[in-house]
């Protein structure tokens, strides 16, 4: 099974990164726009990995993250563009912690540097985006959820691991 762990977004941040797209797609900027239910900040990508009860274990330990994120500019990398989250010291410090409670834990998980983001859309035909495309919101943070992801007939498919 694919897993990660991931803050989970409030309603109103999925909906401010779905107006979002929407002035993207009047820009004319055409890619595999992501669904709004898949909106999400990945903490920690573990990958393959059978045992999800022993991450969610790991992951209660972790509590929940009390902070919120400012949710707002556009980058692209690596062929997604992305909305810019900006949790401040307490996001990085969360996911670090989640990160060393894997590792004491032993479960796999990949060490790249943890750059917050979210994904908009993939494949992008461009990536100069006009300015207005990007406006800032703050949001408190839902929750921290273990997630499942499949590939389904329209692109990945995350589900919530309770």
């Amino acid at each position: 099974m694919r897993l990660f762990i991931a803050l989970v977004l409030s309603d109103e941040a999925k909906n401010a990164l779905a107006q979002t797209q929407l002035l993207l797609k009047r820009a004319g900027v055409r890619g595999s726009y992501v669904p709004e239910s898949n909106f999400h900040i990945t903490l920690a990508f573990i990958g393959e990995y059978g045992d999800p009860a022993r991450v969610l274990s790991v992951l209660r330990s972790a509590g929940d993250p009390r902070f919120s994120v400012t949710i707002g500019g556009i980058g692209a990398f690596r062929g997604v563009l992305w909305a810019g989250a900006d949790g401040g010291r307490a996001l990085f410090e969360y996911a670090a912690k989640i990160r060393g409670l894997l590792e004491n834990a032993g479960i796999p998980y990949d060490k790249k540097r943890f750059s917050p983001h979210i994904t908009l859309l993939r494949g992008p035909d461009r990536t100069e985006i006009p300015a207005e495309a990007a406006p800032a919101v703050t949001v408190r943070c839902a929750h921290a959820a273990l997630m499942r992801s499949d590939r389904g007939e329209h692109g990945m498919i995350y589900t919530e691991i309770k």
